[in-house]
């Protein structure tokens, strides 16, 4: 019970997902061959309200649920491991036909074979914990 409303939470999203049809494979094809401007529609909206959202948290001083500021921590700047993590996000989106969240949404939706994509994600997870360490961050 704990983690219900994480749940609620989860299948809300789910159903936003698959009635704007961004689960979509031919919506995702359509995209990365720049036929429609469906999916870049909701992915510019989506970062445009996290940047709104997250300057409103820093000028603001928003706190979190429990009263403590909310600590937003600087990353390095590198453009050459955004380049290679972005290729090989984009790479396995394209090949998988989904990203990591529409990959549950899908599975929910009766696509099994978003169980192998899955499976895959998490091996892939998994070898990076393992890695890590010896990678160039």
């Amino acid at each position: 019970m704990k983690y219900f409303k994480f749940l609620i939470v989860g299948v809300f999203f789910g159903i936003v997902l698959v009635k704007s049809e961004a689960v979509s494979w031919y919506r995702i094809f359509e995209m990365f061959k720049f036929q429609s401007f469906h999916m870049y529609g909701i992915i510019c909206s989506a970062v445009g309200i996290g940047i709104l959202f997250l300057q409103l948290t820093k000028r603001l001083k928003i706190k979190n649920i429990k009263g403590n500021p909310i600590d937003l921590i600087s990353k390095e700047k590198g453009i050459t491991r955004y380049l290679l993590g972005g290729s090989i996000f984009g790479l396995g989106w394209a090949l998988a036909g989904a990203c990591p969240g529409p990959m549950y949404v899908l599975l929910g939706t009766g696509v099994w074979s978003m169980i192998l994509v899955i499976g895959a994600a998490l091996l892939g997870t998994f070898v990076y914990g393992l890695l890590k360490d010896k990678l160039p961050h």
